[in-house]
């Protein structure tokens, strides 16, 4: 079966990398779980995907600019709906926290946002506080900086890691030139392009973003790992509707 990645949380319904798209992801059964983490100006791991606040907040500025009390003081609801209005900017604590109370199961992929800022020591941060205690869930990293992967990888090398695929990338040399590299997530059109040759594909196929349902069922036939969308939910419908009609 494809998984289903939710992207940013179940990011369609909800406003994106908040604890209630992260919740509405475990209520519908996202296989995986995707999110972002950056680093705060004082150390701290926070969840949002842009570098800075301004299009997912009310706030103006550089996440790293930031200490964690100025980006909880931000509404990262409103933008999306005013039904969101109370939301805050999560730390990844907050989330994990969150997938743990409700005993979701399936996986966490983190993405390392340091494709414009390195944020020195960030992959020790987040192994560590991994690391801090047991979850019901299993972890992967992904990125599309190599080298912070390299670093996850010397730490933790027991991990699952995903290389990011810019829409630019004809071919992902990158992540074939190291073997603990187990999957590519490439853009949809890259799918597109190479779908005569994802069947065999010595690595696993994610693409991003898949959310119509004519994007949906083509990843299915040709056979991608796995489908990273904004709506989880409507994958899983997709695929009710794909077996159905083979039966």
């Amino acid at each position: 079966m494809v998984q289903i990645v939710a992207h940013r949380g179940s990011s369609g319904d909800r406003p994106e990398n908040t604890l209630p798209a992260f919740a509405e992801a475990v209520r519908v059964k996202a296989d995986i779980i995707e999110l972002d983490v950056h680093l705060s100006k004082d150390g701290h791991l926070i969840v949002m995907h842009d570098e800075t606040v301004d299009r997912t907040t009310n706030g103006k500025g550089r996440i790293c600019d930031k200490t964690l009390t100025e980006l909880k003081e931000l509404n990262a609801g409103s933008w999306f709906s005013e039904d969101y209005a109370a939301t805050k900017v999560p730390t990844l604590k907050e989330v994990l926290d969150l997938l743990a109370a409700k005993s979701y199961r399936g996986i966490l992929t983190i993405e390392l946002k340091t494709d414009h800022y390195e944020y020195q020591g960030i992959e020790k941060k987040v192994s560590e506080l991994l690391a801090s205690q047991s979850w019901p869930f299993t972890h992967w990293y992904c990125s599309f900086n190599v080298d912070t992967l390299d670093r996850l990888y010397a730490i933790e090398p027991q991990a699952t890691f995903d290389f990011i695929m810019g829409k630019s990338e004809a071919k992902p040399p990158l992540a074939l030139s190291r073997p603990y590299i187990e999957g590519i997530h490439p853009a949809y059109e890259w799918v597109k392009k190479h779908e005569e040759q994802i069947a065999d594909y010595p690595i696993a196929i994610r693409p991003w973003t898949v959310d119509t349902e004519a994007e949906i069922r083509h990843c299915l036939a040709v056979g991608v790992t796995g489908i990273i969308t904004n709506f989880p939910e409507r994958v899983r419908e997709v695929q009710r509707k794909v077996q159905e009609e083979a039966h």
